[in-house]
């Protein structure tokens, strides 16, 4: 005789317990904020579309070289001068220029900087601004000092620009700031008619 088989087991629900309010309040805390998130930054976006931001630049329209003489081998002395114009392309926005910093190098070695006030500029406004950098007992390693020797003799001196200036824009209710480097090669005749020659210049971030 078989025994008796054993009685099913008998199933309970597990109690019910309420969400503790602090975690719908942070579950509804996260939503709003992604909410926000999208909205913003389809805004952002097409306030970005409709505007077209465009970067502000410098470039050198002339330049001179007035003198270059060396009271020994590894100390020079400098006169140069150059005329810069600082545009705004943008059509609808203001730019404001926090620091402008422009520095003169002879291949990799810097020679004079100059600084330029803050200053505002107006959307599609230039401004031309005239800088004169004086190097007085610059050192140069020997075989630079040779090559500027050499360029001067043959009528073609070869000097890097760098501008570097910290941009601030207003969009509506966004606030932006950025740095910008500009990058000038400009060739030279020599002094003391000195003019310029030839330039390249590219913008970087």
């Amino acid at each position: 005789i078989r025994p008796p088989p054993p009685p099913p087991p008998i199933l309970r629900q597990p109690p019910f317990q309420r969400t503790n309010p602090i975690i719908w309040f942070a579950a509804v805390l996260c939503l709003i904020f992604s909410l926000l998130l999208i909205f913003f930054g389809v805004i952002t976006l097409i306030i970005f579309l409709g505007i077209k931001p465009r970067n502000p630049y410098f470039d050198i329209p002339n330049a001179n070289l007035n003198a270059v003489y060396f009271d020994s081998p590894e100390y020079f002395n400098g006169d140069f001068t150059l005329v810069a114009n600082i545009t705004n392309p943008n059509k609808k926005i203001d730019v404001k220029f926090e620091s402008f910093d422009v520095e003169l190098f002879f291949s990799d070695r810097i020679i004079s900087t100059q600084s330029i006030e803050p200053f505002t500029q107006r959307r599609r406004e230039s401004r031309l601004e005239s800088l004169h950098f004086i190097s007085s007992l610059v050192f140069l390693p020997k075989d630079l000092g040779v090559n500027l020797k050499g360029q001067v003799q043959g009528n073609r001196v070869k000097y890097n620009v760098r501008g570097t200036f910290k941009g601030r824009v207003s969009m509506v209710f966004l606030h932006l700031s950025y740095w910008l480097r500009r990058r000038c090669r400009i060739a030279m005749a020599g002094p003391p008619t000195g003019v310029l020659v030839a330039r390249k210049c590219i913008t970087k971030r």
